[in-house]
This record gives structure tokens, sequence and C-alpha cells, in this order.
């Protein structure tokens, strides 16, 4: 699973999720893209999971992009353990997703292919999803 090599601090406040993305809302590498329609957390093993469901659905054709990375560490107590002394262990790793955030970028399959793969991808995460093509924006052309 995705995880940091190393951190600075191993426990982190939740924060909130409120607000647009404003860095990573466009399409970097591949042709399509898989964008995030409402915020929220997003474990390591939920991208795993994506990952591999476009993975195997191309049959490792194409290129697959992860734009997202779980920075952020999430505690929990142990079960039937009474409340105080102090803040529980690293359970797990989640990458906070924003509104209009790119998480999966696809290209060097066919349109149809691609619309699938980030379709069954959509299904393994926790937040609405849509599909975006990129613009073919063409500069310095004169005619």
């Amino acid at each position: 699973m995705l995880m940091p090599k190393r951190v600075k601090r191993r426990k982190q406040h939740r924060g909130r999720m409120t607000g647009k993305c404003t860095k990573g809302n466009k399409i970097a590498y591949g042709e399509f893209g898989l964008v995030a329609d409402s915020p929220s957390w997003i474990t390591s093993n939920q991208i795993e999971a994506a990952r591999v469901a476009m993975t195997r659905f191309t049959k490792r054709g194409g290129q697959v992009w992860i734009d997202i990375f779980p920075h952020k560490p999430v505690t929990k107590k142990p079960a039937e353990t009474r409340m105080g002394s102090g803040k529980g262990a690293v359970e797990y790793w989640v990458a906070v997703v924003k509104p209009g955030r790119v998480m999966f970028e696809i290209a060097g399959v066919p349109e149809a292919d691609a619309r699938e793969a980030l379709r069954l991808a959509s299904h393994k995460l926790p937040c609405k999803c849509k599909i975006i093509k990129k613009e073919n924006i063409v500069e310095g052309s004169e005619g």
C-alpha cells in the first residue's frame, strides 16, 4: 500500500475539507482523467483497488497515472479501550481530495476503453466522480 517513507510528525489533526481544489485540477499527463465531484478521504487501499481495476480492464495496455498520494495519517484507538491516555496509533493513510481534483489519468487506449476503465475505478472510491477528456489546445497557430 502507498504511504510516505518517512514523516516529520507521526500524527496529524483531522482538518477540514472545505472549498474547491486549486492545484492538480487539470490533466497533466494522460488523455482522460477521473475527477472528484465531492470531498473525501481516500485510503491507500482504495487507491490501489482503483489502480488494479483500471489495469485489469485495459489488460495492462496503455498507461495509468495516479495523481494523488496518501500523506495524511489516520489514528485509531484499540477496541474496548477507556477514554484518555493519549491519541491512538496510526491505523492507515489517506489522501485528502477536494472537488475538482484529478485523481487518475489514462492514455494509450481507445476512448471507450478509457472511459470504462475510469468508470470501474470510480466504483472503488468513496466520492462522486466524473470522467473528463483533455482539451487539445493549439497555441501560437497563425493562418
